[in-house]
Formats: C-alpha cells, structure tokens, sequence
C-alpha cells in the first residue's frame, strides 16, 4: 500500500513539475525584438521633439515684439503648442504665424492668452 501512495505522489509531483514548467516558457526572442526597436525609437523621437521646440523658441524670442517670458513651447512629432500669456492679442497672432514658419512644424496649436492687467 505504500509503494502506491508514494507512486500516485511522485506522478502527481512530476505532473505539477511539467505543467509549471511549459506554462512559464514564452516567447521572449520576439518580445525582446519588439521591445529594442520601442526603445530605440523613442529616445530619437523625444529628441527631435526637444530640437523642434527649442528651435521654435528660439525663433519666437528673436521675432519682434513677442514677448516670450510667458510662452511654453512643447512639439510632438512636428505638432507644436503654444501655451501661456502675453501682453496682447497681435502677439499671440504672430507667435502662431512664426512657429508656423519654422522648419519641421507639421501644425501649430496657439493656446496662447493675453496678459490679465
């Protein structure tokens, strides 16, 4: 009678040994592929999204009377907004028309407002 028990326990251990082993195995050359080319992706695109906003900035800051002190700058895949508050209304018309004009802008949301005196 023992050597039964002990069999019936040592197939029921050897099952549970399989089982979790083949549900643990995945796919990971695939996954580890994929996850490399997110990786490498993302930081270009986040540089180029920095480049492109500091060059919008630069060139809202040489354009006459802007004034840029309150202006945030952010660009996202050559989609670029404008945020923030200036003296008046012609500002914010012609920040939307410099960023507009600057090399790489795909589109511009101006959500600029003017300045509570």
């Amino acid at each position: 009678m023992k050597s039964v028990a002990i069999l019936k326990t040592l197939a029921a251990v050897a099952c549970v040994t399989v089982a979790c082993s083949v549900y643990a195995q995945d796919n990971s050359a695939a996954s580890g592929a994929a996850a490399a080319t997110t990786t490498k992706a993302a930081p270009a695109g986040k540089k180029a999204d920095r480049k492109l906003g500091y060059t919008v900035r630069k060139a809202l800051s040489k354009a006459q009377g802007i004034d840029v002190s309150n202006i945030t700058v952010r660009s996202r895949s050559g989609a670029v907004t404008l945020t923030g508050s200036v003296p008046s209304q012609d500002q914010i018309d012609q920040a939307g028309q410099v960023a507009q004009g600057v090399a790489g802008v795909k589109s511009v949301t101006n959500k600029l407002t003017v300045m509570q005196q």
